[in-house]
């Protein structure tokens, strides 16, 4: 740093400014500092950095996976909200498996961090003894508790499936299957608000559910991490959404709607029906989750669940900085809340005749 001061011809404060508290600086001193940082190579020592002021000044932020898309999007928010800040982002991909999370968590906190972001509120009880200690803010995203560890920003999985299944029931559909891949956490919330929906209209049919946990998919449930040996629960693809409508068709004919867990099922889900020659939506609904780009744009457009996940995220960031900035937290449980999107796949009351 002294060298970067030198070279600048500024003081070492001013480089400690425009490193840690870009936003005191003026910009042509920014300029100037960022320019002979450039110039001389300089990469600040974190380790040093953490030793020197208790915390690293990194954010460690864990998610289940590094592939979907509804992650991507919440990492999008995490990094747009540290922009300009000298906060820095160090992610996890916990895969899914709580012990690679508890394990990460471990991982994670030995170095210091200034706050950590988990996703869900499913942790093992020894990582959740963890966080509880870490001395750093700790944000739990894409769920909601009653209890947090410390704050906690998403939705309720349950009321989402509730509203949607509330959504096809409304529409006139009485025997609608609920399909998902491997079951976790937020699916099984998914799961139990269609249930719930369903229980209230009479209309309760615990065997319209299927998922690649099914034995009933033995060619399926047998596909494995070779990290951890367990089932790939990433593994949610248009020919499973294809695969897992055909089960549900064959073991009810009659079926006339399906709500997926996720986005890329329903798209499976239409792609067979399209096949069948299965009118949608006056035959067969289709209902999906998250509400990814491609389902406005595929023909018929298709219905899901609107999530915020970039403001999940976003938030994340934005309630860290504030407690770092040693502002009182307002909210310790924040709902961002979902929308059901309801469009021509679901719009049964208007394409029927009469």
């Amino acid at each position: 740093m002294a060298d970067v001061a030198a070279y600048a011809g500024v003081g070492m404060i001013t480089v400690s400014r425009v490193l840690r508290e870009p936003h005191r600086v003026s910009e042509t001193l920014r300029r100037i500092v960022n320019d002979a940082i450039r110039e001389l190579n300089y990469v600040p020592n974190l380790s040093a950095r953490a030793l020197a002021s208790t915390r690293s000044g990194v954010i460690g932020a864990l998610v289940p996976s590094l592939t979907q898309v509804v992650f991507a999007d919440v990492l999008r928010g995490i990094y747009d909200g540290v922009d300009g800040t000298e906060l820095q982002i160090q992610v996890g991909n916990t895969r899914y498996d709580p012990q690679e999370e508890e394990r990460l968590v471990g991982l994670f906190l030995r170095q210091k961090p200034s706050a950590m972001i988990v996703s869900g509120v499913n942790q093992t009880a020894n990582a959740r003894r963890m966080l509880e200690t870490a001395g750093c803010p700790v944000v739990q995203i894409m769920d909601l508790s009653p209890d947090p560890i410390d704050r906690i920003i998403g939705f309720s999985h349950e009321d989402a499936g509730r509203r949607m299944t509330e959504h096809l029931i409304a529409q006139g559909y009485t025997r609608i299957a609920f399909l998902s891949g491997w079951m976790n956490s937020r699916s099984g919330g998914r799961r139990s608000g269609y249930r719930q929906a369903l229980a209230a209209a009479g209309l309760d049919r615990p065997d319209l559910v299927h998922s690649i946990s099914d034995t009933t998919l033995p060619h399926l449930a047998d596909k494995v991490s070779p990290a951890t040996g367990r089932p790939m629960l990433e593994f949610a693809t248009p020919a499973l959404g294809r695969e897992l409508f055909r089960q549900a068709i064959a073991a009810d004919p009659g079926l006339d709607a399906v709500f997926c867990n996720n986005d890329i099922l329903a798209l499976g889900v239409l792609f067979e029906c399209l096949k069948r020659g299965i009118r949608v939506p006056e035959d067969m609904g289709i209902a999906g989750f998250n509400d990814l780009e491609f389902m406005e744009a595929a023909e018929p457009s298709l219905s899901s669940v609107r999530t915020y996940r970039y403001r999940v995220g976003h938030s994340a960031v934005a309630a860290i900085r504030d407690e770092l900035a040693g502002k009182p937290a307002d909210q310790r449980i924040v709902d961002v809340g979902t929308d059901v999107m309801a469009r021509r796949s679901t719009d049964r009351r208007r394409a029927l005749p009469g």
